[in-house]
């Protein structure tokens, strides 16, 4: 029989933050859940939240020397709550696991108190929960408990103890972070998210402004008349491909056949197949020749355009739009996104308003 493995103090801490991790980011910095982009603009909204000015809290730094007999202190009080130097270690110790990363040499400190930051915004964050006299069912723990059970594989509150205990760790320690998640989620909720809406005239100016970064994906079908010059690096053979192209633009125009001028007139591989493209992604050809295929109707074709290739008349036969329930779907992904940025803005502005009303005294 193989026995089962302990799992480290620093797996544990890593499993009961992230049962939270829906609700609250790491070290409880709380996120939306954010919907998963469909496209390059969804991606690209994702770093325009606005610039809130850094908060300024009133800090107290205390230089403070441990004596080799020191096995715990406090490295920092928060208004009147204390974060030991325990806390400190397993958080920096979660944050190594998460990361994956060793410490780069001469950065331990900037480290540290990047860690110990997160620590206070979160302690912070609690005080503001007890300010809003905000609790905490046993139902919500003890479903919390059950979740992060599911992800050890661990079917019995008797087992799960075992285990908690073989790590140094009691349940009632276990329990209390996971109370002081969902507390951090409620306060959040209520003087964050319960304070961001978005509108439909904003959805539409955004839909409009990204109109075309949002269909990138959708498809085409377009044919396609190459007049080349030959040889190439002649200026009179340019010139004699121009006034070509101008005249199976003027055939075009009059109705003739568009496959059957690919055929006869096209230097391109397609001209066998009428000039056929094919059906396409939006994305797929060089933005300046998408451009040019994109702007038409269904049906129409484009005057010459030159190229470094040569001259070229596009034909586009049709193309998705958004509608339906395509469009539905652009619509609420523009609501995520902007939901997203509003979110991060306000809660950066919350955050900020209660560190500058907050004593901090720094102990490292």
């Amino acid at each position: 029989m193989s026995a089962r493995r302990p799992m480290s103090r620093v797996a544990l801490l890593l499993l009961c933050v992230a049962v939270l991790a829906d609700g609250c980011g790491w070290f409880s910095r709380s996120k939306p859940i954010p919907a998963a982009p469909a496209s390059e603009v969804a991606r690209e909204a994702q770093l325009k939240t606005q610039a809130v000015e850094p908060a300024r809290p009133t800090v107290v730094r205390v230089p403070y020397r441990d004596s080799p007999d020191v096995l715990d202190r406090v490295v920092a009080v928060v208004n009147n709550d204390v974060i030991t130097l325990s806390e400190l270690q397993d958080s920096l110790a979660f944050l190594l696991y998460e990361s994956k990363e060793a410490v780069k040499p001469g950065q331990e400190e900037a480290l540290k108190e990047r860690v110990l930051d997160r620590l206070i915004e979160s302690r912070l964050q609690l005080q503001e929960a007890a300010r809003e006299q905000l609790t905490v069912d046993e139902v919500d723990v003890t479903e919390q408990v059950a979740e992060v059970m599911k992800r050890f594989n661990v079917k019995t509150q008797e087992e799960f103890e075992r285990v908690v205990k073989a790590q140094g760790l009691t349940l009632e320690g276990v329990k209390k972070r996971l109370r002081e998640q969902v507390l951090i989620q409620k306060v959040v909720r209520r003087k964050v998210q319960l304070r961001v809406s978005v509108t439909e005239q904003e959805i539409e100016k955004y839909f409009v402004e990204n109109r075309e970064k949002l269909e990138t994906g959708l498809s085409y079908h377009a044919r396609h008349i190459l007049v080349a010059p030959n040889p190439a690096g002649s200026e009179a053979a340019w010139e004699a491909a121009r006034a070509q192209a101008e005249e199976v633009w003027a055939k075009v125009r009059a109705g003739e056949d568009f496959g059957e001028l690919a055929r006869r007139y096209s230097k391109d591989p397609t001209a066998r197949d009428g000039g056929d493209l094919g059906a396409l992604k939006q994305g797929e050809l060089a933005a300046d020749i998408e451009g040019q295929i994109l702007r038409l109707r269904s049906g129409d074709a484009s005057a010459p355009y030159r190229s470094n290739l040569g001259f070229h008349i596009f034909k586009l036969e049709w193309k998705e739009g958004l509608s339906g329930e395509a469009l539905v779907q652009a619509k609420q992904q523009i609501r995520d996104i902007l939901f997203r940025q509003k979110y991060a803005a306000r809660f950066e502005a919350w955050l900020g308003e209660i560190k500058k009303r907050a004593i901090i005294e720094i102990r490292m």
